[in-house]
């Protein structure tokens, strides 16, 4: 089902999309599969530090089962839906986070942060930027302390005003001092479950206190001209999104 008029305005209101069950059993099934297995066979704890910042199972990132589960669904309509073109997508980041009964402390709570910009483990001179993350749920998250992914509804708007105020290339600081003090809201869901969440919408993801691991499936979708203007998109949160141009923000929220 494509997007809807009232979607797209509390997209441009929130930065965030959520739809329930939007990819079909069979193809998580796939994907969860191949996962659980390497999990199980292939993980190495000393591993854990460097996947968590880049991606687990990198070798299964251009599987087909594993791309599926954007390229062989809505996902790609709700994408194409709000930057009106895309760029091919060819690798998934698979993102884990393991009970800490298991391997306490080896995966703190990560800073609030947009992806690809003052990152720890890249030069603080380059830039990793896309334009939209669609995020598909591989496992049960129904509690908020098993390191689930929280984000700050709006907050591409102070991310895109600091982008053009205060921030400059090379600055270590990932997001402004009042947005590293937020907490966010936790995304909750079941397998299927599709989040779609605008770059500059900051976000974090903490420790793992459920006895079973936590895994996402995440895609970074560009806009096909973005990679040639990353600066300018840090600063225009819409410069990406040409569908959503004339559309109106969506009234703030009454919760």
């Amino acid at each position: 089902m494509p997007l809807t008029a009232e979607e797209k305005a509390a997209f441009k209101r929130d930065g965030v999309l959520i739809r329930r069950g939007l990819v079909a059993p069979d193809v998580t099934r796939r994907a969860i599969s191949l996962i659980d297995t390497w999990y199980r066979e292939r993980l190495d704890p000393e591993d854990i530090p460097a996947y968590s910042q880049r991606t687990f199972a990198p070798e299964l990132g251009n599987h087909p089962d594993v791309l599926a589960l954007y390229t062989e669904t809505e996902a790609v309509t709700l994408a194409s839906g709000l930057l009106g073109e895309t760029s091919p997508v060819s690798t998934t980041q698979i993102q884990i986070r393991v009970a800490e009964a298991g391997l306490p402390g080896v995966q703190p709570e990560k800073a609030m942060h947009v992806d690809g910009v003052s990152c720890p483990h890249i030069d603080p001179q380059e830039l990793r930027t896309f334009s939209l993350l669609v995020g598909v749920v591989l496992s049960d998250i129904n509690d908020p302390q098993g390191g689930a992914l929280r984000y700050l509804p709006g907050g591409h708007h102070t991310m895109a005003q600091w982008f053009s105020d205060q921030w400059s290339l090379g600055i270590t600081e990932q997001v402004p001092p009042e947005i590293e003090r937020e907490e966010g809201v936790f995304f909750l869901g079941a397998p299927g479950d599709v989040l779609l969440m605008h770059h500059l919408v900051p976000h974090t993801v903490g420790r793992n206190f459920t006895p079973f691991p936590r895994v996402m499936a995440y895609f970074r979708v560009s806009h096909p001209d973005h990679s040639r203007r990353r600066l300018e998109a840090l600063r225009d949160p819409w410069l990406d999104y040409p569908p959503l141009a004339s559309i109106p923000s969506a009234p703030a929220s009454q919760e």
